[in-house]
């Protein structure tokens, strides 16, 4: 007979750590593949682009769509005209790219140099004819993946207010739906669209792979839900009309600098919901959206069973572990949660920043599910110091620690389990199809550490080590 625990409340705690965390201009490595279209110029020194030719693994003199305007002496001192250096750039990505847009990132040095990119981008744009959008990704963030919420933030400003009245135009902006209807009849496009329900138009944002936001797409449209466009879109001529009274999205959690431009900027309604990560995350985001619309979800229970049963081979290895996270891309809650939900304890959620309004929902969601698994609450630790973090990792001996680059070398030489969690930045995690994706990632030292077992290589590190 087990005695029933009274339900446990997170616990935040904030601390005084440095942030050990990527600079956010990385978000070009991503970002300039998913906008077809861009261009992205990042306005720093020397350290910026040594900075990105190794985050990106491609030389800058490769040519790609993104390129480093590089401040020198000249430029900081003041002895050089910037709008006319930047004239000479943008003329030349121009003739030589031809973009739909050019993405002007700002960096550390900018913000020093107060150097005035809002006011010289307009001009600018009205002379050479491409619009300009500014975006400050730079390293005073907290987290690199939060350069992506800005360059989203910027470019939320430049989407059309109004629904266009041409024909032509209204299926160039509407991209995701022209794919779907690719190659078939009037009669069926009409049929089909039929099928959805009466609704207010909806736009999701946040930046992720095409078949990820296929997937997402038709999940919602299984529901009768239909998704009005995507921010970012593939290409930047195709970036959703964003109406006063819209209802907007969010698929990850570190887009907080969106979701309040879309709501204080363009007048939108932002849906709460935990973010499609895990089957769990999708469901429950789901059915947010059905609820706000008035929708009865079909199938999503059934749905999402089928999805666990597939995965039990991977949560065979985790059930009954524990888990710590040392914090550095944001994601770290909406993962905990998921892992608790597959049958591991989590110890404690490190997070550089956390905006507890817009990540509201996922916080109720870990909460409910670390009842519903009978495990405690996570303590969550805002700005965590790594010292302390070590420390209380060597006390609490979690079986796998999610950490940055940085810190994971030298914990495996103390023999404890680390994954990289700049890898799960980059996995196709959302959906419910991707789920699989994340266990890959999460059990891979697992597994590891089982098959050298299996060849006989059981004194490793772990047991040899005394630190």
């Amino acid at each position: 007979m087990t005695v029933a625990q009274t339900p446990q409340a997170l616990d935040f705690e904030c601390e005084t750590g440095n942030y050990h965390t990527f600079c956010p201009i990385s978000c070009v490595a991503w970002l300039y593949q998913k906008i077809e279209d861009s261009f992205f110029l990042v306005i720093g020194t020397k350290t910026c682009g040594y900075f990105l030719q190794n985050a990106m693994g491609v030389m800058i003199f490769a040519e790609p769509r993104y390129a480093m305007a590089e401040l020198e002496e000249g430029d900081i001192s003041a002895k050089l005209n910037d709008y006319e250096e930047l004239k000479r750039l943008c003329l030349q990505i121009k003739r030589d790219r031809n973009p739909s847009v050019i993405v002007w990132i700002g960096t550390c040095t900018t913000e020093i140099i107060k150097m005035d990119l809002e006011g010289l981008a307009p001009k600018l744009e009205s002379e050479i004819g491409i619009p300009i959008v500014v975006a400050r990704a730079n390293g005073l963030d907290y987290a690199f993946t939060q350069g992506e919420d800005t360059v989203l933030a910027a470019m939320a400003h430049k989407c059309p207010k109004e629904a266009p009245q041409v024909e032509e135009e209204k299926q160039e902006r509407n991209a995701i739906a022209k794919l779907l209807n690719f190659g078939r009849q009037k009669e069926e496009v009409a049929a089909e669209e039929s099928e959805y329900a009466d609704h207010p138009p909806l736009v999701l944002f946040g930046s992720l792979p095409d078949p990820v936001v296929t997937n997402l797409t038709l999940e919602l449209k299984k529901q009768g839900i239909k998704v009005s466009g995507w921010l970012p879109a593939k290409r930047y001529t195709e970036l959703p009309v964003i109406e006063e009274g819209y209802y907007v999205a969010g698929v990850n959690p570190f887009l907080s600098r969106t979701a309040t431009t879309l709501m204080r900027r363009r007048k939108c309604k932002l849906i709460g919901a935990p973010f499609p990560i895990g089957p769990d995350g999708t469901r429950a985001w789901i059915e947010k959206m059905c609820s706000v619309f008035g929708i009865e979800p079909k199938g999503l229970a059934e749905r999402e069973a089928k999805i666990w049963e597939s995965l039990e081979d991977y949560i065979q290895l985790l059930r009954g572990k524990s888990v710590f996270f040392m914090g550095d891309n944001l994601l770290e809650v909406s993962l905990a949660r998921f892992l608790v939900r597959c049958g591991m304890t989590c110890h404690e959620i490190g997070i550089p920043y956390m905006d507890k309004r817009y990540q509201k929902a996922e916080l109720a969601l870990l909460e409910q599910t670390c009842h519903e698994m009978g495990v405690p609450t996570p303590k969550i630790i805002e700005k965590p110091d790594n010292y302390n973090q070590i420390q209380r990792i060597y006390e609490l001996e979690p079986d796998l620690v999610i950490t940055g680059m940085a810190h994971a070398n030298p914990l495996e030489a103390r023999g404890i389990n680390t994954k990289w969690s700049v890898e799960f930045t980059f996995a196709q995690m959302h959906g419910f199809t991707n789920a699989r994706d994340i266990l890959e990632l999460a059990t891979r030292p697992l597994r590891r550490n089982n098959s050298l077992k299996d060849l006989g290589w059981d004194k490793l590190v772990k047991e040899e080590a005394k630190v």
